[in-house]
């Protein structure tokens, strides 16, 4: 866990940067929970004040405190598998007492509820760490079955790949022959992009239009980068089911991807600039 004067932020078992943050002033995070605070506006005509908001993957609660600070007193719950996290959540990360936080598996949470939501946001991926039961075809049937009519389920996807069949690939394709409609939006500056889905076909122009009527600069700011840099995703055949998702080789792929571009960055500047160049560059 890191504390300064603006930010608390934790960092659990990621390999890149940090898991949670809680801004102590009234300001935007600067990462994908903030694209994410897009799914509440993709809704048709319901006040956000009003919606009910599921979060599978906790954390220290930080979308659900973003959420609550720019959005009123939605209703939101959430599930997180570790308990210590949660009490962190509370300690440190001002997670409001009345946000239930339930200690379970958030698919077995979900066969064990009849609860419908609004918005159900499935943040409980970490770099190449994807929980199998939370990646296939039966999982996003059973969220969009606790969905409202034209709900919306966001999902946080980290660690993009570019060869063809990469797990982001197979994720977005399995979500996409569930839901009818499926947007992306790449987070800048990291290697995270939110996924959008939901059965209504106007979640862009929805969009868009709430986000017209924000007061907040700030947050209106963001959403119109969102809405800007929303793209629809073309569905393919890449699809993970309960029988067969090999989740793990798939991450350890992006992986291999991601360091054959690092090191051929340096490879690079030896190339160029010789021993010298590559040790100023470290």
């Amino acid at each position: 866990m890191y504390e300064n004067d603006e930010r608390v932020a934790l960092s659990t078992n990621v390999l890149f940067g940090v898991q949670s943050v809680y801004m102590k002033q009234d300001e935007l995070t600067g990462m994908y929970y903030d694209y994410a605070m897009a799914a509440p506006l993709m809704l048709k005509d319901k006040p956000t004040d009003q919606m009910d908001v599921l979060i599978l993957g906790m954390g220290t609660g930080t979308y659900a405190t973003q959420c609550r600070k720019y959005f009123g007193d939605m209703n939101i719950e959430g599930v997180e598998i570790d308990e210590k996290i949660t009490d962190l959540s509370r300690k440190y990360f001002s997670l409001a007492e009345d946000v239930p936080v339930t200690t379970y598996d958030g698919r077995a949470f979900l066969n064990a509820s009849q609860k419908a939501y609004d918005v159900i946001m499935v943040d409980a991926y970490q770099d190449i760490t994807i929980p199998f039961q939370m990646s296939s075809k039966e999982f996003f049937a059973l969220v969009k079955s606790h969905l409202k009519d034209d709900g919306v389920m966001v999902v946080n996807m980290n660690m993009r790949g570019t060869k063809e069949g990469n797990i982001n690939q197979y994720l977005s394709d399995t979500i996409g022959s569930v839901f009818t409609t499926e947007v992306i939006v790449d987070v800048a500056g990291s290697s995270n992009r939110e996924l959008f889905a939901s059965d209504d076909p106007d979640i862009g122009k929805n969009l868009t239009k709430h986000t017209g009527e924000l007061t907040n600069a700030n947050l209106k700011n963001m959403m119109q980068e969102v809405a800007s840099n929303l793209t629809e995703y073309q569905k393919g055949n890449y699809i993970l089911t309960d029988d067969q998702a090999p989740v793990e080789l798939l991450g350890m792929q992006v992986i291999d991807e991601l360091i054959k571009d690092e090191v051929q960055y340096y490879k690079d500047i030896y190339k160029e600039r010789g021993i010298k160049g590559l040790m100023e560059s470290l």
